[in-house]
């Protein structure tokens, strides 16, 4: 499928490179805690889903890990801020790692890409630490010079595994 990805961009002329950029740079906004400038990125209409199961369809017929639209978003995001949030106190350190970033599909005349990578998350929290791993796509649509995510949705490999609480976005 790389083989096949990679043909998709360059007979498209797409350049890779604002994607990663994009990618990353949403990493780093997760990193620093700068949540508000996260929740910034996604369109007006965008959602943040992480399945608990293998191959979830829909967030709609069953339980996620997270399913947030714009309103529950803020609401998140509002709690992490929050002085005395307990599943933040002390508040968690993370790190991103993103990688084999591709170009799944384009629609170029649209304006919207789905960017496919992968993602490894280590939290840091209370003396303890959590890694997370999988898959992300991000569909992006075009927005002046940049891009605004549509939908963000990460495929943990241990999704219907048993989870502390999570507070901060993957």
């Amino acid at each position: 499928m790389a083989v096949a990805t990679r043909s998709l961009a360059l007979a498209a002329g797409i350049d890779r490179a604002p994607f990663e950029d994009f990618v990353i740079h949403e990493a780093r906004l997760l990193d620093a805690r700068r949540f508000r400038d996260w929740m910034g990125l996604f369109a007006d209409d965008g959602t943040y889903w992480v399945p608990a199961a293998p191959d979830q369809e829909s967030p709609l017929d069953q339980a996620s890990l997270f399913y947030d639209d714009r309103e529950l978003m803020k609401t998140r995001v509002e709690r992490l801020e929050h002085p005395r949030i307990h599943v933040q106190t002390p508040p968690s350190r993370t790190a991103h790692l993103v990688g084999n970033i591709v170009i799944e599909e384009a629609d170029v005349a649209k304006g919207e890409f789905l960017v496919g990578s992968t993602l490894i998350m280590v939290e840091y929290r209370d003396d303890e630490q959590r890694v997370f791993a999988g898959r992300q796509s991000h569909r992006l649509r075009r927005h002046g010079d940049g891009f605004q995510i549509v939908q963000k949705r990460v495929e943990l490999i241990n999704c219907d595994g048993a989870f502390d609480a999570m507070a901060v976005p993957i």
